[in-house]
């Protein structure tokens, strides 16, 4: 490969890179994103209200209920809502999002827990946001693994950024492939979108220059030979790297990886980056 090929490859190696950097920071930062987050409100039987949302929030068998009062009013899935409205039965990790003027009041499950977490456009964690330090991105840090599916997938469970909730997750395969000649492994998870996978974990650079909890890297659908790429510069962090408002999973103790990856997102300035 000629030195022209290889500054051009490098190029555009780091553009596609940049493109990834500012959709992140843009969905991390966006009016109604995690740095929006006022409040993470759990909720049970007893009918309690919270000073960043409106009405009087309750849970129970039947799911989520809100008791508004005269004047008030949510726009859920683009129907004004008055009086008391159910929310029903959320599924784990799902929710439902409803409007309160310029804010979006949260409404989820969490390590089977309802939660009310309300996000406004003027949370000064977001106002005062000025972007996520990061390594450069070199090409050293993509390498090329093999999935190995399971047989059948294997529950997981996890801890979580708050402490005393679990996770459970179905492990479909673990990913495996070698830095520097090393064999290395990691536990796989689903990830967002049909076949992609999920890995999270920490490193040698977990607490000194990247966030020590976990950082999370999303893989496209394995080639039909199992071959699949991590990029390790796409490494990012979880909201709970930015907030104590989030309930963000920890990795499995089998990725913890004895090696730094020297790559992707680093501690946020929130939590003392640099």
């Amino acid at each position: 490969m000629t030195t022209e090929a290889t500054t051009t490859d490098f190029r555009a190696f780091t553009e596609n890179w940049l493109e990834w950097y500012r959709a992140q920071e843009a969905r991390l930062a966006g009016p109604h994103g995690f740095l929006a987050i006022t409040g993470l409100h759990w909720l049970d039987d007893r009918p309690r209200r919270f000073p960043d949302a409106p009405g009087a929030w309750r849970t129970g068998p039947d799911g989520v209920v809100v008791d508004l009062d005269d004047g008030e009013e949510l726009v859920v899935g683009g129907t004004p809502v008055h009086g008391e409205h159910h929310f029903g039965v959320l599924p784990e990790r799902g929710g439902v999002d409803a409007v309160w003027g310029d804010a979006v009041i949260e409404v989820a499950k969490r390590g089977g827990n309802d939660i009310v977490r309300p996000r406004h456009p003027d949370a000064p964690l977001r106002t005062a946001f000025t972007g996520t330090p990061a390594y450069a991105p070199d090409p050293r840090w993509a390498v090329t693994g093999r999935y190995i599916p399971f047989d059948t997938p294997r529950p997981t469970t996890v801890g979580a950024a708050v402490e005393g909730l679990e996770h459970v997750y179905d492990a479909p395969g673990r990913v495996e492939f070698e830095l520097d000649g090393r064999p290395l492994s990691l536990t796989a998870f689903p990830g967002p979108g049909a076949d992609r996978l999920m890995v999270l974990f920490t490193d040698e650079t977990s607490g000194v220059t990247t966030y020590a909890a976990n950082r999370a890297l999303i893989l496209e659908p394995p080639a039909a030979d199992g071959t699949v790429v991590l990029d390790f510069n796409r490494a990012a962090n979880l909201p709970c790297a930015y907030t104590d408002l989030a309930t963000c999973p920890l990795p499995p103790a089998e990725n913890r990886l004895p090696v730094a990856i020297e790559a992707g997102q680093k501690i946020p300035r929130e939590r003392g980056g640099a």
